[in-house]
């Protein structure tokens, strides 16, 4: 009999996803990470849940009637990490012409059974707040619907569902080999130096850029898809304007960037779309790319932004499935699950493409595919809440309220930080805390030792990295010397814990 019924290869947003459905169906999981959760492509995306205006162009029905579902699925599921967001189309007089934006904004707007968002509008970008930060010569545009996401906490919340549902989450763990023992995989792992050999039913590969090395290396068979890896590249720059829209941005090369209200002071601009060649752990913004999205964002915005302005740039390598598109931008972003298992073997299900807003239906699908092999409960994440998500869709300022009254020593911004973070389990952080000083030892103005160890204790965070740029986007604002300081806190805390 085998260890569990589902392995999991992958810890982003895919294989996260497809843990939590299964866990919840009562199989019993296990997923195998060999960094931190979201530490490659889910947490260096554009932050967005979209339906892909830009995929209407090339007839992508299905992809955008699923993703504009999805979109208010998860803004009711998350509603502390996810936020509607309006978007600002200026119309550019030598590319699209009005006509056809129009035209794609009006699908856009009833190809996915929008009930949550507003719909678009015309707007005079001479008389209206959102044209104030552009160039006088754009005079018309449309104002649209979608949404934003914080990517790696979206990641970190499956795994936490995952494991409360019983499944079991190993990070800083590698797969060195896995072979087919005919109804089982026999799957040898190393965590931190230790050989462990575990059984499972079915196995999933969901790693991502890493999935056709894990499929030649580790499975020892050839990949039966052809992928891409392509690399998107963003910036971050001081905020740009004050309102709360963000801004869609024509280009005469075809591509589209997005400019978006980030992390309350700041601006972030992408994406770009490029062919990837090397080690997907290491991809890093190009001087090339910087200077491509300042350009981009130059163009429309009044004041130009330059690359001296550029505060943080990140990049991510997305695995996509190769369709035959010559441009890497006009590559599909549907997934397709390949599954392999003949009579009598143990199934394997290798995940190409995908994005972040249709994780949850990747994850429904694979489980459906899987459905012959393990026995599968029904369906059940359309209506269930992320941890933290157990309250209505526009309650944050609610919560954020009811946060400040119990522990009035917040400030306005970090209880707001903490709402959108943890939702209705602030309360498990903050406890009966009634001053600031119970709280902990700090690490730059708002980070704590309180909440750092209910990271390490309930989020599987363990190094500060893990805290700062994947539970948090903390590492914006805290200096090196407090990271020194948080690094030395979570060894010592871990030491402890060992030790008890």
């Amino acid at each position: 009999m085998a260890d569990v019924d589902l392995a999991i290869i992958g810890g982003g947003i895919n294989g996260a996803g497809i843990a939590r459905d299964a866990a919840g169906r009562g199989l019993s999981v296990l997923l195998i990470e060999q960094n931190d959760l979201a530490s490659g492509t889910s947490s260096k995306s554009t932050k967005l849940i979209h339906g892909g205006l830009r995929y209407l162009e090339v007839y992508a029905f299905r992809l955008v009637h699923e993703a504009l579902i999805e979109r208010e699925v998860l803004i009711r599921n998350a509603p502390h990490l996810t936020r509607p967001l309006r978007f600002v189309l200026p119309h550019h007089s030598g590319l699209r012409p009005a006509w056809m934006l129009r035209l794609g904004l009006f699908l856009y707007d009833h190809l996915g059974g929008r009930h949550i968002l507003p719909g678009t509008e015309a707007v005079d970008l001479t008389h209206h707040v959102v044209g104030e930060p552009l160039k006088r010569t754009f005079r018309q545009g449309f104002i649209y619907s979608d949404g934003w996401v914080d990517d790696s906490r979206l990641v970190v919340l499956n795994a936490v569902d995952a494991a409360e549902r019983g499944a079991t989450i190993r990070t800083r763990t590698k797969l060195t080999r896995a072979d087919r023992e005919g109804s089982h995989w026999q799957l040898v792992l190393n965590a931190r130096g230790n050989r462990e050999v575990v059984t499972a039913r079915a196995l999933v590969n969901a790693a991502g850029p890493w999935a056709p090395d894990v499929t030649e290396h580790l499975l020892r068979q050839q990949p039966t898809a052809h992928v891409r890896l392509i690399k998107g590249s963003h910036i971050v720059v001081p905020r740009l304007y004050e309102h709360d829209h963000a801004y869609i941005f024509q280009n005469a090369d075809g591509r589209i960037v997005f400019a978006i209200p980030y992390e309350r002071d700041l601006t972030l601009i992408g994406t770009t779309d490029i062919d990837f060649k090397g080690d997907p752990a290491a991809p890093a913004a190009s001087a090339e790319e910087i200077t491509y999205l300042c350009a981009a964002a130059s163009a429309y915005f009044r004041h130009p932004v330059l690359p001296d302005q550029v505060v943080y740039a990140f990049a991510g390598v997305r695995q996509l499935y190769d369709d035959g598109a010559s441009r890497a931008k006009d590559l599909t972003r549907e997934y397709v699950l390949d599954l392999q298992a003949r009579a009598g073997q143990a199934p394997l299900l290798t995940v190409y493409g995908g994005k972040i807003t249709t994780y949850r239906r990747l994850a429904e699908t694979a489980l459906r595919r899987l459905a012959r092999y393990l026995k599968v409960g029904a369906p059940w994440t359309a209506d269930a809440p992320l941890p933290g998500g157990e309250f209505p869709y526009d309650g944050v300022e609610a919560l954020t309220a009811r946060a400040r009254g119990l522990w009035p020593f917040l400030t306005e911004a970090n209880a707001r930080r903490l709402v959108r973070a943890y939702g209705t389990r602030v309360d498990r952080i903050l406890g009966d805390a009634r001053r600031p000083e119970q709280l902990g030892e700090r690490f730059g103005d708002e980070l704590t030792a309180t909440e750092v160890r209910y990271l390490m204790r309930h989020e599987f965070a363990e190094t500060s990295d893990d805290v700062l740029w994947r539970r948090s986007k903390l590492g914006l604002r805290v200096g090196a010397e407090a990271e020194a300081a948080l690094t030395r806190f979570m060894e010592a805390s871990a030491s402890r814990t060992a030790a008890e």
